[in-house]
């Protein structure tokens, strides 16, 4: 049992550490907003992230691979309002000053914390890929155990860098801030990018 565990925390660390849309996001949000808004950003992070790591176990993949027209529109939709979520942080970057509070409703927070992890095509796949793998090669009463050690990942790596990143913002003067926030878009613009030309891809193959 603690060894499935273990295999599934270890496995979704090294799955979820790498600097992604959804990391962007919660780090970006830690440098201009207040804890409260900090964490739930990072919880609601963590509860996409969480139930997609379940769809992807139990077979999301399988759907994605069987309805190809499903895969295409997740990636076009994914690949503008990815940009859009780019743009408008290297847009709004201009307009940070020392005592800026991040003021997104809820409702805001939830679609775009949404939007950078089930809309983020390369998740989906990867992740359909990665657990699918996994889910065949463990004992059937076991799986329970290695899903609840990924998915206890999630918990420990986003409360962790948005822990990390409030504690540290404070050192960083404003021009750093700024710089962050337009470092952050561009990259979100470049995801989108990519997604946008994998859709074409798709389109002319």
């Amino acid at each position: 049992m603690y060894n499935y565990l273990i295999q599934g925390l270890f496995l979704g660390l090294a799955y979820v550490a790498p600097i992604g849309m959804q990391n962007l996001y919660v780090i970006n949000t830690a440098m201009k907003g207040n804890k409260i808004k900090t964490y739930q950003v990072a919880l609601v992070t963590i509860f996409f992230d969480i139930t997609l790591a379940l769809a992807c176990f139990f077979g999301i993949g399988l759907l994605i691979e069987n309805v190809p027209i499903l895969k295409s529109a997740i990636l076009l939709v994914g690949s503008i309002l990815v940009m859009h979520i780019g743009i408008s942080l290297v847009r709004s970057s201009s307009d940070v000053r020392d005592d800026v509070k991040v003021s997104d409703s809820i409702i805001k927070i939830i679609t775009t914390s949404f939007i950078v992890t089930w809309l983020n095509p390369q998740a989906v796949i990867d992740g359909s890929l990665l657990l699918g793998s996994y889910q065949t090669s463990i004992p059937v009463q076991m799986s329970k155990y290695f899903i609840l050690g990924f998915s206890s990942a999630s918990f420990i790596w986003f409360i962790f860098i948005s822990t990390i990143t409030l504690i540290l913002r404070d050192k960083l003067n404003n021009s750093i801030v700024k710089g962050i926030n337009i470092i952050c878009g561009i990259i979100l613009i470049f995801f989108g990018v990519k997604l946008g030309y994998s859709f074409i891809q798709i389109i002319n193959g």
